[in-house]
């Protein structure tokens, strides 16, 4: 990622969005987090960030609220953790335990609900296994307040009961000795004090000689000795021992814990972790609900598509003075890569620039934007700005000096991955010059591919992007009736600086405004606006051509249409002209039966001349017939195929070496199963070729004949049991019709016992048929009433 100038951030703003950032983190871990990003070029990162701050915003959305709150960093505690033999301090273990109870609450959150509801924001915790242990093992030794528990361990309740015990003696001991010593008038107003950890009485001057014990201090005005009395000495030291056993023991059961948590410092840092994530995500999502943020679509490649767009920065100012945001829509690609922005000062072309830069940088950053979700970002790994006065005393550059190096920079560096923005362009220098050398430095980015937003005055930096393929006109619209600016982008014309207009609205003298329109003259204006006229008459022979190319896109259609119908009207035809013949051919199959008896007769009268030449007279009829036939059946079925695309599911299709049609119902591998009637077959795509639709025949299907093969792949039993009744007696018809028409003869129905209903109904399906046929079931060791048994004459 290469940024230019190295303070692109501050140019641009987005170091303000930053601290808005950092502001909304709960940790300091967080805020350092938070103040290092940077834009991503990886598409798949960008668009996981952009989905978890999305889905962390969702609960924000949702008054689901997610549970992290201010937490404590306890990177050194672990790093001190992970030195052998160290002991961790009680207020260290208090503020591990806060994090390993954040944690848990986290871990918590996620029930089988909300890991739908969030399923990125689960993502990020579903890896890291979470162990109470920890919890339990801090909770046995520490309290809630961070000190070390009485019941921490049977030794360290037995000293604390001892101290308690000796505390009580002590304090009978002293109030009695106080007791003796005021009723002797001893004592000072100020009874008792404490010196070097030890109760002590305050005894004037005059009477410390008379109370035996050991003189702790003086006042600083020697008129008061701090007295421990001889009585409470050894109960004193007594406690002192107690109280360093137990300061003992509290080590022991430290280094103890310690140790018990050592082994686990590695997977507390996964959940120190996890916390710093969670919390630059709530910062995140939280900014977009200030901001109005939403998730864009992003693409892997160099395009602007802003949709009802918003600067963020202005948009939050605006929303707090409850002033309105105008928004911008901006689309940069494919042939418009620049656009060259012009138009009046404070008409809002800098900001629309900076919004442009800014967002993209906020999308590549994971942030949400103010854009509809419509929008659809591109990815750039470069980005170069000049906006603003960069002269550098330390450098020896002035304005245009300065300019004229970053320039020098972009042409170095950019490539059509880079996204370029360049305030009041060619400024800082005389006009003619200044504008001539950043048009060649326009024309020299254009050739580079980059895309961007330019603005400028000079109206032959306009002009070259009327001219130039890859750049495009843009224009901040101005009312000229209330001299003021709209803020509202208009992409396709460029705008004039209405600089006489805004001189009059400012109070300018009239006498001088007057002047300077004489000096410039009408050449200036009638440039920009043959510009503006040339631009509309662009934009309307552009919107012809369009319109004549989807005219054309239609008639091409309607071509393509009126072919197939053609080609469908002769396929009816022929398919008609073949269906009549069929049925003349199944007439005479029908008729044979009575041919044949009589030829029988003839036989009998031993006339075998005349038998012969009837059967060959027939013969020959029905071979012309199936000949007839087999002709149309080439014509309809196996005609050159048109089409050239790969069989897809849902193309008509038949075997190559056969006439049957079916459907594509799956394609997988080098192979697909096609339905065939009732039949579905897995056949090689290399046996199969396309075919017109097949055509319902409503008649009676043909017999078979020697030229003629309608078997292949039939099955002459079929299985009803378990379809509705009306399913079943498809089925069973066209089962029936099928094997009538290839002329089977023993055909066998499965439909089970059960109440009969499935069985009476398929006798009586088949006594529709007006054809010999035989019915009956098998014997009760092959299915019984179970199974019909069909043979056709």
């Amino acid at each position: 990622m290469l940024l230019e100038p190295k303070d692109l951030f501050e140019r641009l703003e987005f170091d303000k969005v930053l601290e808005l950032l950092t502001q909304l983190c709960l940790g300091e871990l967080g805020r350092e987090v938070t103040a290092a990003i940077r834009p991503e070029t990886d598409l798949a990162a960008i668009e996981q960030k952009l989905e978890e701050v999305s889905e962390f915003r969702r609960t924000i959305d949702r008054s689901d609220p997610f549970p992290i709150t201010a937490y404590f960093d306890i990177a050194p505690d672990l790093r001190m953790l992970d030195i052998e033999d160290y002991v961790l301090s009680e207020e260290a273990f208090r503020r591990v335990n806060i994090v390993l109870l954040f944690t848990r609450d986290i871990f918590r959150f996620f029930n089988p609900e909300r890991r739908l509801l969030y399923p990125a924001l689960y993502e990020i915790v579903r890896p890291i296994p979470f162990d109470d242990g920890l919890i339990k093992a801090i909770e046995k030794v520490i309290d809630e307040d961070g000190n070390i528990r009485p019941d921490a361990s049977p030794e360290l309740m037995r000293i604390r009961k001892n101290i308690l015990s000796k505390q009580g003696e002590l304090d009978r001991v002293f109030r009695r000795i106080i007791q003796e010593a005021r009723n002797n008038g001893w004592l000072s107003d100020n009874v008792e004090s404490v010196r070097n950890g030890r109760r002590v009485l305050s005894v004037p001057s005059e009477h410390k000689r008379k109370i035996r014990g050991i003189i702790h201090d003086e006042s600083a005005t020697g008129r008061t000795a701090f007295i421990e009395p001889e009585p409470i000495i050894e109960i004193n030291n007594d406690i002192f021992d107690l109280e360093s056993e137990e300061r003992r023991e509290i080590y022991r059961i430290l280094k103890e814990l310690s140790a018990t948590l050592r082994p686990y410092s590695p997977q507390m840092r996964d959940y120190l972790h996890l916390l710093v994530r969670f919390d630059v995500l709530q910062a995140k999502a939280r900014l977009a609900v200030q901001m109005h943020g939403l998730k864009p679509r992003v693409a892997d490649k160099a395009q602007l598509g802003f949709i009802k767009s918003y600067h963020p920065l202005l948009l939050v100012k605006n929303k707090q003075l409850n002033r309105k945001t105008v928004p911008f829509t901006l689309h940069l690609h494919h042939e418009n890569r620049l656009l060259l922005l012009s138009g009046p000062n404070a008409g809002g072309k800098s900001i629309t620039m900076k919004s442009v830069g800014l967002m993209q940088l906020m999308v590549q950053c994971g942030l949400l934007v103010p854009a509809a979700t419509e929008s659809e970002f591109g990815i750039f790994h470069k980005f170069f700005a000049d906006i603003g006065d960069q002269q550098s005393i330390e450098d020896d550059l002035s304005t245009y000096s300065s300019r004229l190096a970053n320039m020098r920079v972009f042409l170095e560096n950019a490539d059509r991955r880079t996204l370029v923005l360049i305030d009041e362009f060619g400024s800082g220098t005389d006009p003619k010059i200044g504008g001539a050398i950043a048009e060649a430095i326009l024309r020299e980015l254009n050739h580079r591919k980059v895309a961007g937003v330019i603005t400028t005055h000079y109206s032959n930096l306009k002009i070259f992007a009327f001219k130039t393929k890859g750049l495009v006109n843009g224009s901040m619209t101005f009312d000229k009736d209330s001299l003021s600016p709209t803020y509202e982008l208009k992409i396709g014309r460029p705008g004039s600086s209405y600089a006489f207009e805004i001189a009059q609205k400012s109070g300018l003298d009239a006498k001088v405004l007057e002047y300077a329109r004489r000096r410039v003259g009408e050449q200036e204006g009638a440039v920009d606006q043959l510009l503006i006229d040339l631009q509309r008459e662009k934009q309307e022979l552009e919107e012809q051509i369009t319109q004549l190319a989807l005219k054309e896109q239609k008639a091409d259609k309607l071509i393509k249409s009126y072919e197939q119908m053609y080609r469908d009207l002769e396929f009816r035809k022929k398919r008609l002209k073949l269906e009549t013949k069929e049925q003349e051919l199944q007439q005479t199959a029908q008729g044979n039966r009575a041919v044949e008896h009589l030829i029988r007769e003839i036989r009998e009268e031993k006339n075998l001349e005349k038998a012969r030449e009837m059967a060959q007279k027939l013969r020959e009829e029905r071979q012309k017939l199936a000949q007839q036939v087999t002709v149309l059946q080439e014509e309809v079925y196996q005609q050159p195929e048109i089409k050239k695309s790969p069989i897809r599911k849902g193309d008509f299709v038949r075997l190559r070496t056969g006439s049957a049609i079916g459907r594509v119902e799956q394609v997988s591998k080098q192979k697909a199963v096609v339905l065939m009637g009732d039949m579905r077959l897995t056949i090689k795509l290399l046996d199969l070729q396309h075919s017109n639709e097949h055509l319902e025949i409503n008649s009676r299907a043909s017999v078979q004949t020697d030229t003629i093969d309608q078997s292949a792949g039939f099955q002459s039993k079929i299985d009803i049991r378990g379809m509705r009744m009306d399913e079943a007696m498809r089925v069973v018809e066209a089962f029936v019709d099928q094997a009538i028409m290839i002329g089977a003869n023993n055909l066998r129905i499965l439909h089970g016992k059960g109440d009969g209903t499935l069985r009476k109904a398929v006798r009586m399906k088949l006594r529709e048929y007006h054809f010999p046929m035989d019915i009956k079931h098998p014997e009760s060791s092959e299915g019984g009433d179970g199974v019909t048994l069909v043979t056709l004459a």
